[in-house]
């Protein structure tokens, strides 16, 4: 059964935002008390979080789809709905986020390190704050947007200083559960080791990490065998180490022909040709595998290589390997540059910015993009009259209407606002009220401006009591 997986696809959906709430408050002797609808609670995010407990992507193998909760709609009263609960996945120490074209999105290295993979939808406005002076009582909420929807690949690349690379039973396995605390699956034969394998190794006042890679063959960067699933895991390491088998049973393999193979896979798979690299000779305990290492020692020592003499069941030369890593380890730990705080930089939008484009395409049909425009559809609720007339005098605030006239448009002309496969598509009217005519001219509302029906006589008994006096100015007596 699969214990290790260290790429997946993810779905993920965050929650989408809660309606607003088109309420009017109501009480005895008071039929008309003002907007109380509250606001939409805010949908909840989904997000990654780097937790050093979790070392595998194998729970979201098995459960690729996830989603956050949603936002709660608004009520009457001033009482807004409950935010979504944020959706954390815990993703392992190293994981790399993409998109499905390979795009890397986030590189999610350090403990508690997090990345949005998906934004929660803005919970809509009740009617109380939509009310102003000039709309007392709107009749209309706005609707609370969708969560965001979004498929992302997760990729675990190992976090670790020193990767053992090498042939299928070259022995790394034995040397990492003799230089540390690693207990790997150790066999006699080929692609024993399935997943990488972490220890820790102390070598004075150096500690350091060490990763076991699977072994690789021939072909290994164009997919063959197990190397292209795993020589990901090589690319954090600061030293590579060659394990060299000097006890092959294989009649056309020798140590100094194995390095060239891997050395050509590490090339071929790319940006790993500045680290620097060690070479072990392992397995001398062999009397052959002896003899072979003090033939081939000088010809990999005339190439530039440092060589180890080791062998991880006679726990020979394990100190001076050790201590070897641990210096090169220490080095490159001193030539990373040091990290410093991150500058929180603010650049706001100026005000003057319309924030929106119109594009005329080859139909005819007149198209409008833009952030605000957008989403002021996705709030409108189109089954209410005053509810568009709203919308359509935002758009006009903003100059939609100015701008379609400057690209040409003509009353009757088509107009689509979003993108072609979500898009809300009209016959466009110069300053149209969209429907709302019935409740007075847009961005009013008559409802309180009829008065009261105690008001209402007491204004025409002062209509009748003026008429009486002027009549009475104006008599003149016989």
């Amino acid at each position: 059964m699969t214990t290790f997986v260290d790429r997946v696809e993810l779905h993920v959906a965050a929650g989408n935002g809660g309606h607003g709430c088109a309420s009017v408050h109501r009480e005895k002797f008071k039929p008309l008390g003002g907007p109380d609808g509250g606001n939409g609670g805010r949908g909840g995010d989904v997000i990654l979080t780097v937790d050093q407990s979790v070392t595998t992507l194998l729970d979201y193998h098995h459960s690729p789809h996830r989603k956050a909760t949603n936002g709660k709609p608004g009520e009457g009263g001033f009482r807004a709905g409950k935010e979504g609960q944020d959706l954390v996945l815990p993703v392992p120490d190293g994981t790399v986020v993409l998109d499905k074209a390979g795009n890397v999105l986030a590189d999610l290295v350090g403990h508690g390190t997090s990345y949005i993979a998906a934004q929660g939808g803005r919970g809509g406005l009740g009617n109380a704050a939509l009310a102003s002076a000039r709309r007392k009582a709107p009749g209309f909420a706005l609707l609370g947007e969708p969560g965001d929807l979004q498929d992302v690949v997760l990729e675990l690349k190992t976090v670790a200083d020193v990767a053992l690379v090498g042939y299928p039973s070259a022995g790394k396995s034995s040397l990492i559960s003799v230089l540390s605390a690693a207990k790997p699956k150790i066999a006699d034969y080929p692609f024993t080791t399935l997943v990488p394998n972490l220890g820790v190794v102390t070598a004075g006042s150096t500690v350091y990490t060490i990763a076991d890679v699977p072994g690789l063959i021939p072909g290994a960067s164009q997919g063959k065998g197990l190397g292209l699933e795993f020589l990901r895991h090589v690319e954090r390491c600061s030293v590579l180490v060659h394990v060299l088998d000097t006890a092959t049973l294989e009649s056309d393999r020798d140590p100094v022909s194995d390095l060239d193979v891997i050395e050509e896979e590490l090339k071929q798979y790319g940006g790993l040709g500045n680290r620097p690299r060690i070479v072990v000779l392992n397995k001398i305990d062999v009397p052959d595998g002896k003899d072979l290492a003090d033939m081939v020692r000088p010809d990999l020592e005339a190439r530039g290589y440092r060589v180890f003499e080791v062998s991880a069941v006679a726990h020979l030369g394990l100190k001076e390997i050790s201590y070897a890593l641990g210096d090169l380890v220490a080095r490159a730990r001193a030539a990373k540059p040091k990290e410093e705080a991150t500058r929180i930089v603010i650049r706001p939008k100026a005000v003057d910015e319309a924030g929106f484009s119109v594009t005329r395409e080859e139909d005819g049909l007149f198209r409008v993009r833009g952030e605000k425009p957008e989403r002021w559809v996705r709030q409108t609720d189109f089954n209410n009259d005053e509810a568009v007339g709203y919308l359509a005098d935002r758009l006009n605030r903003l100059g939609v209407e100015d701008k379609l006239m400057k690209a040409g448009a003509r009353s009757g002309d088509g107009v689509a606002i979003g993108p072609e496969d979500n898009a809300v598509v009209f016959d466009w009217e110069p300053s149209v009220t969209a429907g709302a005519e019935m409740l007075g001219r847009r961005g009013e509302d008559h409802r309180l401006e009829a008065l009261r029906p105690a008001a209402q006589r007491r204004r025409e008994n002062q209509v009748e009591r003026d008429e009486a006096q002027r009549d009475f100015d104006d008599f003149e007596p016989f």
